[in-house]
């Protein structure tokens, strides 16, 4: 719906995400992606990210333990850095990101990363307000 009456607008974001996906490694994106996603209760984007990863070769179970990837077994430090921001990002309450957040994250990953993850999460946000509030659903079957 969107792209139809506000083509300009939906090319903008759809820029913005082809900037992304050449600056963050596919794997942690779709991880990004999807957690963000979990987040939002986008179920439009849960599936697609989710089938997206499989077929990229990601592993079953880490795709189901990013819900509750803080207690699960299957991510590195790097990675756990990355979801820890894509929480906070997305959750953006008056404190913004938390130090602890912050901090983990520029210790892993550069400034550069760490700004294309910004935008990575920003993305995948936009996102999921246009699948949840357009109603949009996965695919049946």
């Amino acid at each position: 719906m969107i792209s139809k009456v506000a083509p300009a607008g939906y090319q903008a974001v759809a820029a913005l995400q082809r900037y992304v996906t050449s600056t963050v490694d596919p794997t942690l994106l779709e991880l990004v992606k999807l957690r963000a996603s979990v987040l939002n209760s986008c179920a439009y984007c849960i599936d697609m990210h989710s089938r997206h990863a499989l077929a990229a070769g990601e592993d079953s179970r880490r795709l189901f333990a990013v819900a509750a990837w803080r207690e699960s077994p299957f991510f590195n430090n790097r990675e756990r850095a990355a979801l820890a921001l894509t929480d906070a990002v997305t959750r953006l309450g008056e404190q913004g990101v938390p130090d602890e957040v912050w901090d983990s994250a520029v210790k892993h990953w550069s400034d550069e990363d760490v700004a294309n993850l910004i935008l990575a999460i920003a993305t995948i946000n936009v996102w999921n307000r246009i699948a949840v509030s357009t109603g949009m659903r996965p695919p049946a079957g």
